[in-house]
């Protein structure tokens, strides 16, 4: 096989996008969902050195959407899992080999973008293994995770769900390219605004570090997933034929959270090259005190979902995996 790909970034940065830009190259393993491996399988049926723990994990896997798009044989698959697999990267490694082969191609590539705080641990099971991590303006994030109901604000800022989005993206992009400092050359970070705006100038870079083809040509004609048919949260905007993914938010982000979302991670943003829009306020206490909340929450709910068992808290296997 040849290396793997991992899509990282934080949700609704495009990662489902990107994925299917490969998928339309060709020679990728076709795998119509996220196999939610280190974030969700492991924390939920950990050790997987035990034999029980991998049934009990694969009597549940086995009805999940992931299984459902893998078009594996449950019993040998099973088989395999059960007596060959002693960790989350046997577990990844089989399956997805195993599609790669039923496929005919020789490479493969996960999208789940949770996969950020486990790019080192990937990184040493899978040593050959390729990040891609793709960037959004954190605006026209913020408005995709209230409006999926994803941006979980703590319990009494519900208010505030698109302040929690941006400093929930300032945290989880850090995180990814902190790591991606450590893996060098392995790393590549992309933008998602020249994925959609200009790619036949985008798509060479990424072909480079890849070491794969990636026609644009060729792309267009398959079409694949999202590439044909964008998976967006704003339906209603690409029924009326006004779909716009950059810079949506210059005409959906309310007027009064604006400025409070840009004070909070406006310094970020323009590290990143993505402007402000309003004028810096003085919010003197406002500013450090929510960073300082949610920076201890989100580093919280981490550890909490890795290492205890409050992670069946956090996720949720079935939720996630079957009816997504």
């Amino acid at each position: 096989m040849k290396p793997p790909v991992f899509i990282v970034g934080c949700p609704r940065s495009g990662t489902s996008f990107l994925y299917h830009l490969l998928l339309s190259a060709g020679g990728f393993a076709e795998f119509h969902t996220q196999m939610n491996a280190y974030d969700v399988l492991e924390p939920i049926y950990r050790p997987l050195n035990s034999v029980s723990n991998r049934k009990r994990m694969m009597r549940d896997w086995l009805g999940s959407k992931a299984f459902q798009v893998s078009g594996l044989d449950a019993r040998e698959i099973e088989a395999k899992i059960v007596d060959g697999c002693h960790n989350v990267r046997d577990f990844l490694n089989i399956v997805m080999e195993d599609v790669a082969r039923k496929q005919g191609v020789e490479r493969w590539a996960d999208s789940t973008p949770t996969n950020v705080p486990h790019m080192l641990r990937i990184a040493a099971d899978f040593p050959d293994a390729q990040f891609l991590h793709i960037i959004r303006d954190p605006r026209d994030i913020a408005l995709s995770l209230e409006k999926r109901q994803w941006a979980r604000p703590l319990p009494w800022d519900r208010k505030n769900a698109l302040l929690a989005a941006g400093l929930y993206w300032e945290w989880i992009v850090r995180k990814a390219r902190k790591y991606g400092e450590r893996l060098g050359p392995r790393y590549m970070q992309v933008r998602y605004e020249s994925l959609v705006q200009s790619p036949r100038e985008a798509l060479p870079p990424i072909e480079k570090f890849l070491g794969h083809d990636l026609d644009y040509d060729r792309i267009q004609k398959a079409s694949v997933g999202s590439v044909k048919t964008p998976l967006t949260a704003f339906s209603e905007d690409l029924k009326q034929g006004q779909f716009s993914p950059v810079g949506r938010w210059k005409q959906k982000f309310p007027e009064d959270q604006l400025a409070k979302f840009e004070d909070l991670i406006g310094d970020y943003m323009a590290e990143l090259g993505y402007a402000r829009f309003t004028t810096p306020g003085s919010r003197t206490l406002f500013v450090p005190r929510k960073r300082f909340v949610y920076g201890q929450f989100y580093a919280l709910k981490q550890w909490a979902k890795v290492n205890t068992p409050l992670s069946r808290v956090f996720v949720n296997y079935s939720e996630i995996l079957i009816d997504k």
